[in-house]
């Protein structure tokens, strides 16, 4: 585990946290700007110290109440919002100038971060020669050629147009598949929380709000995630099969089987899916004359009101929780109530990874 308790004053702001999340997998630290995810990193990473505090990251600790690891001697990888290479320096002169912590170990493991940001081939280039995906790829391989414990990116997205986004996204799901480190991932973009993350910590103003696994999360009521237009639940689902006739794949998840658009992905390979709560509508009754294809038993597990004239629906698919957004008069028509069976009709679904 990753365990922190910080307090940190700067001026009339106050980070002051408390939080523990696992040694492995992408935690992502998500919150409106200015609520203190950068103080909350540049704190893990030494940067910013805490006068009394305590942080331990797997079994080292790196700061308790009489002692604080400097950064120099923290094994961490850090990359900023912007790329921040050395101009004077090609990417190999980049990539030689992180390795310089590294031992053997490390070293090796370099020319595996080439390989997962597929970067070889801009080995000779210099810092004006990439595009702004490159650049920053770069950068995260600079991160990880110390061959750190963890690695820390402070929204690395944020200054990338669209199009460079989507070219980084995928580079990014590799790292989370392959690297056996923990990843801090600072974001405030619910869509790169949804994909990227599997746990989360909620900042708000200074103060976790709190903290889980994400689909826990962004199914929890008691948390603001879960209300509203942005409102969705996440499926964890695997390939099992093509239909070429009609440009179809189908996915596996413990209660049934999606149908969406192929994207040619191989058999067995893991995605994740997002399904907005606005897209998922209920009926009592098994529908068969629909142009919905994917409709799965559900049990109802909460219902709160959303606003004046809608509720905000908490389903069971065995053990996969989904949201429903539909109108109160729907709800009573319905009668719906907790334990109820009904049957949700997903009419939109985003495949992540």
């Amino acid at each position: 585990m990753i365990e922190c308790q910080l307090k940190i004053k700067q001026g009339s702001f106050t980070l002051d946290v408390d939080f523990y999340t696992p040694a492995n997998g992408v935690t992502v630290v998500f919150g409106s700007s200015g609520c203190g995810k950068t103080t909350l990193l540049r704190a893990l990473a030494g940067l910013e110290k805490s006068d009394d505090g305590f942080l331990k990251v797997g079994d080292s600790i790196w700061q308790d109440g009489k002692n604080f690891v400097p950064p120099h001697m923290r094994s961490v990888g850090y990359v900023f919002q912007e790329a921040s290479l050395f101009n004077h320096l090609n990417v190999r002169g980049n990539l030689e100038y992180g390795a310089r912590r590294a031992t053997e170990a490390g070293k090796d493991f370099m020319g595996r971060a080439l390989d997962l940001l597929d970067i070889s081939q801009l080995l000779e280039r210099t810092t004006e020669q990439l595009s702004g995906g490159e650049r920053q790829r770069v950068a995260i391989a600079r991160a990880l050629a110390v061959n750190p414990d963890i690695l820390l990116m402070d929204e690395p997205l944020s200054a990338l147009d669209l199009k460079r986004k989507k070219e980084i996204l995928p580079y990014l799901d590799s790292l989370h598949d392959e690297l056996d480190i923990p990843l801090i991932y600072v974001t405030h973009s619910p869509d790169e929380a949804s994909r990227l993350a599997d746990h989360l910590v909620l900042l708000e103003e200074g103060s976790v709000v709190a903290s889980g696994t994400i689909d826990e999360m962004l199914t929890r009521f008691d948390l603001p995630i879960s209300h509203g237009g942005d409102a969705t639940s996440l499926v964890e689902a695997k390939v099992v099969g093509h239909d070429d006739r009609f440009n179809l794949m189908y996915l596996d998840f413990s209660g049934g089987q999606f149908t969406v658009t192929d994207r040619e992905l191989p058999l067995e390979s893991k995605v994740r899916l997002r399904v907005s709560a606005r897209d998922v509508s209920l009926t009592q009754e098994l529908q068969t004359d629909t142009s919905i294809l994917n409709i799965f038993s559900a049990i109802v597990d909460e219902i709160v009101p959303e606003g004046q004239s809608k509720v905000m629906v908490r389903l069971k698919i065995k053990d996969v929780t989904m949201l429903s957004c539909i109108t109160r008069k729907s709800a009573e028509l319905l009668e719906l109530n907790p334990g109820k069976q009904v049957y949700a009709q997903i009419k939109s679904v985003a495949l992540l990874s």
